[in-house]
């Protein structure tokens, strides 16, 4: 009798126990976090920048219809971009702390407005503050011949610094990104 009581009681305290640590997860997002940095490599106390952004996809849309010209756009999807800068830089020609500051984008027809904010962790540009800017720099535009279904942002050297290169479709946009001389 005691054995089978005690066999029970485990059983119970073992049904209780994987019910208590159950946890639901959700499946995949659609538009997946990704992140880059430059230099690329993983030594994070060498590490010039890196920016957290979400990947959206086209998914038979229109990049126009996703990224309307003349409108603040987060640059991905979810909550806006946010990019951290380990030392200060000169980022499109301006002087810029390091810091982590949340990045807009305002595309046009020949070229984008990329703006650092101070507003941290924003969903979308549904509460962009124009008053929390710390920089906007305008860059040209231009087309490749190859489309990107997902947004991307990757870094690539450049002349004596770097550029931070964003694509979606056949549309490129790269910020221009030097040591700082403050």
């Amino acid at each position: 009798m005691k054995k089978a009581l005690f066999v029970a009681f485990m059983a119970l305290t073992m049904t209780v126990s994987t019910d208590a640590i159950a946890q639901k997860f959700s499946g995949l997002d659609k538009s997946p976090m990704d992140m880059a940095s430059y230099p690329t490599d993983y030594k994070i106390s060498e590490k010039t920048v890196r920016i957290i952004y979400s990947r959206p996809q086209l998914k038979g849309r229109s990049l126009s219809e996703l990224t309307p010209a003349g409108k603040v756009w987060r640059t991905g999807a979810n909550e806006a971009a946010e990019i951290t800068f380990y030392t200060d830089v000169v980022f499109g020609g301006k002087q810029i702390k390091a810091g982590s500051y949340s990045i807009f984008t305002i595309p046009g027809e020949s070229e984008w407005t990329v703006i650092l904010n101070k507003n941290l962790n924003q969903w979308g540009s549904y509460s962009y503050d124009e008053s929390a800017d710390v920089a906007r720099v305008k860059v040209p535009s231009s087309k490749d011949s190859n489309s990107l279904e997902e947004f991307s942002i990757a870094f690539k050297e450049a002349g004596a610094g770097f550029e931070m290169v964003m694509g979606w479709d056949k549309t490129r946009v790269a910020v221009p990104i030097a040591g700082a001389k403050m």
